[in-house]
This record gives C-alpha cells, structure tokens and sequence, in this order.
C-alpha cells in the first residue's frame, strides 16, 4: 500500500502544517512517510502544496509525481495540479473558492471547506483542519484517531477546542457524502 498525496493552495491556508500532520499522523500508525512541500515566494497569496508520501513498504522516490488523492483548496491550484493525478484518484475540493470543477476521471468530493471552518467554528484559520478531517474522512489513508493526536501534538496551546471542532467536522461532512 502506497497513497501519494497533494495538498494545494495558497500560502496563508496552512497546507504545509496539515501537510506535516498527517505525515505525523502516518508515522503514528506504523507507516514510511516523506513529507515534503513548496510555496511560491510570497508567503501569504502565493501557490502553495505539501505532499506526503504514506507508504507500507520502503518508500524508493521522495516526490510525488502521480498523487492519488490531492486536495485543492483555491481555483489555481486545482487548475494547476488536476493534470497530475491518477485517472482513479480521488479530488477533494474546496468549493468555496473552487467554482470551476475540473472535467476528471477522479471520483470528486466537493465541500464548503472554508464557509464550514467560517459558519461553523467562527475561524477561517482552522480551514486547514476542516480540509484534513475532510481527507481522513473520504479516503481513511490513516485513522482519524491517529489524526487528531498528530493534531493535538502540533497546535498552539489554548486552540485544541477549535481545532478539534474544526476537523471533527470536516470529517463528518465527507463522511456524508460517501
């Protein structure tokens, strides 16, 4: 078993933190992760992705080429990155900035990523945990309890409640539209 991920958008959007967390929530569970990431030279507005690389075997290429499943959370990043990934891969979107759904073989999930961490938890911040519970909820690449200590191990102090409100609830909302 070996799931290459994306997870894309712009700088601001805290994909390189949700990135390193679910790479920490692999390692947790026994896995061989790579986790790497890149982002354009603005720190906020600019592209942004992490990828990790969630293996049960030796992991042989640090990068991800061909991404199973790839998270997009703004319009260019989906543009950007759709190409890449596998014909039977999985797209979960965020459809509050993603309006223009790529025409893709990939089975799509598409949620309110950021309206649901803006409506529901009061933070665009944490949009970034809605999107990774979102993830562990449509694919179950690792389970969400190994997530939410990962989570846990990884946030400010004084935010656990916001944040585990925030990943509790994308992972319920994916897990409707299974």
């Amino acid at each position: 078993m070996q799931k290459e991920i994306r997870l894309s958008g712009s700088g601001g959007q805290g994909l390189i933190l949700a990135g390193i967390i679910l790479a920490a929530a692999a390692m947790k569970a026994g896995k061989n992760v790579v986790q790497t990431q890149s982002y354009g030279p603005e720190a906020r507005g600019g592209a942004s992705k992490a990828e990790v690389i969630i293996s049960s075997e030796e992991i042989d290429y640090p990068k991800v080429v061909n991404p199973d499943i790839m998270l997009a959370m703004t319009q260019e990043a989906c543009d950007k990155y759709v190409g890449d990934l596998k014909e039977n891969g999985i797209l979960i979107l965020d459809s509050t900035y993603v309006k223009n759904v790529p025409n893709t073989k990939a089975k799509i999930c598409s949620l309110p990523i950021t309206q649901l961490a803006k409506n529901e938890v009061g933070k665009i911040i944490v949009a970034n945990m809605v999107a990774l519970g979102a993830l562990i909820g449509h694919t179950e690449v690792v389970s969400f309890e190994k997530l939410e200590e990962a989570v846990m191990e990884r946030i400010p102090m004084g935010t656990e409640k916001i944040n585990k409100k925030a990943l509790y609830l994308g992972y319920e909302a994916a897990r409707k539209e299974l």
